[in-house]
């Protein structure tokens, strides 16, 4: 009997259960799209956000040669971006890394020679491992995410590729404009004090804006003019 009865005292003491009520949805109308798409909790609203056909295609003719999901949208939550675009005559990618994606570099016309350093790796011999290769039409190469890579073009006519990335959003880091950004104290240490001050200002100065260069010798083969890019 105690037992019941201190059974009965504490249901007295415990507040009645509230009956449940629906959570009320947060209106998302003021957020960006790619917001929207990513707090979207079922298939059907996600569509909802993306009414028209033509929010699923990507035009490189009109809208640029890269296509993340903050100028393609329906991108959101794919875990992909993708770019198209031609590597001119005697043009060399300036060497450069994706901090967030891994590339697959597709080759659709032309030829290319690929460079690419993987990120603290060395080979047998305990050397920075190098993995060098020439593509041509209907190969594609593979640059692991944060490996510093270039391509060049050694012909005289463009050649054509496509690149897909594994990130909505892969971001590319031009390495001697980043290097250069430290300051002469940081960057004659890192040299191990065989560059000095006026010379670092140089190569600073020296470095292209551009992420794209042209190559001297395949100029001079192919008759052509160096020119601004």
């Amino acid at each position: 009997m105690l037992f019941i009865s201190t059974l009965a005292t504490l249901a007295l003491a415990l507040p009645a259960t509230a009956a449940p009520q629906p959570i009320a949805k947060r209106d998302l109308s003021d957020l960006p799209l790619t917001a929207q798409l990513r707090l979207a909790e079922t298939a059907t609203e996600r569509y909802k956000l993306l009414p028209n056909d033509s929010d699923f295609v990507y035009d490189f003719n009109k809208d640029g040669v890269v296509a993340t999901n903050q100028n393609w949208p329906a991108l959101t939550g794919v875990g992909a971006s993708f770019s198209m675009g031609a590597l001119p005559a005697c043009g060399m990618a300036f060497l450069h890394l994706h901090p967030r994606a891994t590339e697959l570099f597709s080759l659709h016309s032309g030829r290319v020679l690929s460079e690419m350093i993987p990120e603290s790796v060395t080979d047998a011999d305990g050397a920075q491992r190098k993995v060098k290769v020439e593509l041509t039409a209907g190969m594609v190469t593979l640059y692991p995410q944060g490996s510093f890579h270039t391509q060049v073009n050694p012909d005289c006519e463009p050649a054509n590729f496509t690149a897909a990335f594994t990130a909505e959003e892969f971001s590319a880091g031009l390495v001697a404009g980043q290097l250069f950004g430290f300051s002469d104290g940081v960057l004659e240490n890192t040299f191990g004090g065989s560059v000095e001050g006026e010379d670092i200002e140089r190569l600073r100065g020296s470095i292209p804006e551009s992420a794209l260069v042209l190559v001297e010798e395949c100029l001079a083969k192919c008759g052509k003019e160096k020119r601004a890019m």
